[in-house]
């Protein structure tokens, strides 16, 4: 399955329901931050559910990797209260 970063900026007035929304598909790492394994058909439904939710001047970009076994995970700082596994 794909490990998928997800990274969302949008109006003020619409960031509490892009964070429910990608709560449904992803676990939520930091601020507008999102990470986790997705299966190729829920992929597709992120990316056209997220593309429906968008407005002028918002955006999403996603992250796919086919594994992570080539990738390390560096938290700076804090780390994230709902730290998952590495990336």
């Amino acid at each position: 399955m794909p490990y998928v970063i997800a990274v969302y900026d949008v109006a003020v007035t619409r960031n509490a329901r892009a964070l429910r929304f990608f709560r449904r598909y992803l676990r939520h790492v930091q601020n507008s931050v999102f990470e986790g394994e997705l299966s190729p058909a829920q992929l597709a439904e992120l990316r056209h559910a997220a593309d429906a939710l968008l407005c002028d001047a918002d955006s999403v970009i996603l992250y796919e990797m086919r594994t992570t076994a080539y990738s390390t995970r560096h938290v700076l700082g804090a780390a994230p209260a709902e730290a998952g596994p590495f990336v």
